[in-house]
């Protein structure tokens, strides 16, 4: 259940209200007992990850270290390395 935030248009009081989203929104403000309560439109609460977390830099390459997979030898190298038969 997502928490509200609410803020009256006559005394100017601020609260906030953990309801269901099925819930009608509340009008009466408990300071002044006036019907002018109006809910805020908010951004929404950011993801929060607790632990070792996940970092948009995770999976970029940083800079001096090596390539994960082996370089493959060029047939150079393997020709140079093998004795010469004759």
């Amino acid at each position: 259940m997502p928490t509200y935030e609410y803020v009256c248009t006559k005394c100017g009081h601020e609260m906030e209200a953990f309801q269901s989203m099925k819930d009608a929104p509340l009008k009466q403000c408990p300071a002044c007992k006036k019907p002018a309560l109006k809910r805020q439109v908010g951004g929404g609460a950011g993801l929060i990850f607790k632990g070792s977390g996940f970092y948009i830099t995770d999976y970029k390459k940083k800079s001096g270290t090596p390539d994960p997979k082996p370089a493959a030898k060029s047939p150079e190298t393997k020709s140079a390395a093998a004795p010469v038969a004759k």
